[in-house]
């Protein structure tokens, strides 16, 4: 039979494994829904990629480290799937509107359409760290604020 401290051990190291499992699993499971095609057959991370890969070419450099910059507060674990998912967002943004390249103006319009609500405030800090006036950008994150509240 185990005993003292060797049971105790045992008994974090399952506690460890199932809680981190849990987690991975919740992740694993988020990532799966949004791959479930919608009635269009289509599913979210395929319109995704497909908006991205409908104006990749309207990128500059410039519009590319700003993207980088406003993505940095982001943990670097999830950065990628962030800055994909906000490219996604502002391909579409593009798209609807015809445009013949990625403005600074869109890009932060997009942005701030993509991100949550929760996420909001550290946006906020961003964007006044790089001096850029949030005011114009207001009914922005109104807009935002509804479509994520309409999704629950």
């Amino acid at each position: 039979m185990l005993e003292g401290w060797f049971l105790w051990f045992i008994l974090f190291w399952v506690v460890v494994l199932v809680t981190l499992m849990g987690i991975g699993g919740f992740f694993m499971f988020r990532k799966f829904l949004k791959s479930m095609p919608k009635e269009d057959g289509k599913s979210d991370l395929d319109w995704q990629d497909y908006y991205v890969d409908k104006t990749i070419h309207l990128w500059n450099e410039e519009q590319k480290g700003l993207l980088n910059e406003l993505v940095s507060p982001v943990p670097e674990l999830f950065r990628p799937v962030a800055k994909q998912k906000i490219a996604g967002k502002i391909g579409q943004l593009a798209l609807e509107e015809e445009a013949t390249s990625i403005t600074r103006e869109l890009l932060i319009r997009g942005y701030i359409i993509a991100t949550p609500k929760r996420d909001h405030k550290f946006l906020r800090k961003k964007l006044a760290e790089l001096n850029i006036d949030v005011i114009p950008y207001n009914k922005y994150f109104a807009l935002s604020e509804d479509k994520k509240a309409s999704t629950l």
